[in-house]
């Protein structure tokens, strides 16, 4: 059976605290998700603020999806016609338009400060203009599960005009996101039986928020009790607690229910389109999410990473390239050497059991010092690389002196020495930067860009500082995480000393020298 995926990140997941949209970050994300194929796009309110009507002007070249505009119905005592509010929205030319009505009588009474009369009245009047100037509607039943538990009557009344009026398709939300599963279920399933008795062929859709991280599963109840379409966004997003996440809904309903979502032999573009949407956004992914999480499929504890090896289904309820996700060994301390010979099969490295003995005790020792090689995949294979006598070494560096300045108010000046040895020639350089460690990185690169080109390509997309025995005082060791990038990949190194200077010096040279030998 087929669903109807409708994603609205463009309008109810921009509402994440936090997350800002730029008209071109809108314009990339619509293009993702045209790609990854959902039905429908909605691209927000136009006439809410000038970014919205920009976006729905400039927005072109969707291949798959169909576009929205979002709007509410129009204000109390006033006529469609005679609304300003709706001027915008027929200016967008979108084809299909989604308006949101109250279906809770507090809200009517409370909120619009109006009749229930007059409600059902703004329900129909402007389902009724949309109509005449050949829009097709999706009505969306705000707080309709709080509604229909409070006054089912009433609210039952709201999807009848709704439907009587020309809408196409029912949404009912669960705008709270306080409605548990089982009642989801029941309430959707009473809603059916409802528009039977009446004589209303109109197909339902769902819309949940995630208040008590049951989004999902109120979605997959939905639709099962005869729901049609999803709503949901990427990632999750949305206004405190996030909107269903489609990262997670999609692959359920497809993979273990057997609904078409997605077009065929899209559904593995969900992780890349997930993970670059969280780029676009700048908000670091959930690496923990499943489907899509760096760690859905990840493995730790030796046993099953044996078990693993041998038979994937063993701890993987799904093959991971289905959604466009891989299986991750990851090393640690409590890793056996069932993780480091899959580890170094990754790395195209094959090991005898005695090398991986000595690899695994050699981690373990760092390990006790403050190295963590689960979150730094690159350290790791340089380790294993110096233990076998393959690490390369690009560059040598022999001496480095970081002095900083600063003013009360907090202003820091750094300047960094370096001096490096390649091919037995010695480099002695000095650059600037807005921090001690700003400074040493521009200084490295500074000295080995003439030896190494590829360096310009480099940079730095992560810093991260964790300090170990804070009870040490200002003596404590610290680890440093940094993740660099290509532009095309990226990686991870660590760095580990009780000074954070040498931590991070730890951790660049690591940093450049992996990238080069990926290079």
């Amino acid at each position: 059976m087929k669903l109807t995926i409708y994603d609205t990140t463009l309008r109810d997941g921009s509402q994440t605290e936090g997350l800002a949209l730029s008209i071109e970050d809108k314009l990339r994300i619509a293009l993702l998700l045209d790609r990854l194929g959902v039905d429908f796009i909605e691209g927000g309110w136009p006439g809410a603020n000038p970014k919205d009507n920009e976006f729905f002007r400039q927005v072109q070249g969707l291949k798959h999806s169909q576009l929205v505009a979002f709007c509410s119905t129009r204000k109390a005592g006033l006529r469609a016609s005679a609304d300003p509010m709706l001027v915008p929205i027929l200016a967008a030319q979108t084809q299909w338009v989604t308006i949101f009505g109250k279906s809770w009588n507090l809200h009517v009474l409370e909120g619009l400060r109006t009749t229930l009369d007059e409600n059902l009245a703004m329900i129909q009047d402007t389902i009724v203009f949309l109509r005449s100037h050949d829009r097709r509607v999706i009505y969306d039943a705000e707080h309709w599960f709080d509604g229909f538990k409070h006054n089912p009557d009433y609210a039952l009344s709201t999807l009848k005009m709704a439907a009587l009026s020309g809408a196409e398709w029912l949404v009912l939300c669960d705008t709270n996101g306080g409605t548990l599963p089982h009642e989801v279920s029941a309430i959707v399933s009473e809603v059916k039986r409802f528009l039977t008795k009446e004589g209303l062929n109109i197909s339902l859709g769902i819309h949940t928020h995630n208040d008590c991280e049951l989004a999902v599963s109120n979605t997959i109840g939905a639709v099962s009790a005869g729901c049609q379409m999803v709503q949901g966004t990427m990632n999750g997003y949305g206004e405190r607690c996030g909107n269903a996440n489609l990262c997670s809904a999609i692959p359920v309903l497809q993979l273990k229910l057997g609904y078409e979502c997605l077009p065929p032999g899209r559904l593995a573009l969900l992780t890349p389109i997930a993970r670059e949407i969280s780029e676009i956004v700048n908000l670091a992914p959930n690496e923990h999410a499943p489907f899509v999480g760096m760690s859905a499929f990840a493995h730790k504890g030796g046993i099953h990473v044996s078990a693993v090896e041998r038979n994937p289904a063993t701890y993987e309820h799904i093959s991971p390239e289905v959604v466009g996700n891989h299986r991750r060994i990851v090393i640690s301390e409590q890793s056996g050497l069932s993780n480091v010979l899959a580890k170094a099969r990754v790395f195209g490295i094959e090991l005898q059991k005695e090398e991986s003995k000595d690899i695994l005790q050699k981690m373990k020792d760092l390990e006790q010092l403050g190295y963590q090689f689960e979150a730094a995949e690159a350290s790791f294979e340089l380790l294993m690389r110096e233990a076998l006598d393959q690490r390369p070494h690009f560059f040598y560096l022999q001496d480095f002196q970081v002095h900083c300045q600063g003013e009360h108010n907090g202003n820091l000046t750094a300047l960094a020495t370096v001096k490096v040895i390649v091919n037995n020639e010695e480099k002695l350089t000095a650059a600037e930067g807005n921090g001690p460690v700003s400074a040493l990185d521009t200084a490295l690169r500074k000295a080995l860009v003439t030896f190494y080109p590829l360096i310009d390509r480099f940079y730095l997309t992560d810093y991260k500082v964790r300090i170990l025995n804070g009870n040490a005082g200002t003596k404590a060791q610290t680890r440093v995480l940094i993740e660099s990038s290509n532009g095309t990949d990226r990686w991870t190194t660590v760095g580990v000393s009780s000074n954070i200077i040498a931590a991070s010096c730890i951790a660049l040279v690591d940093s450049l020298e992996y990238g080069l030998m990926k290079s």
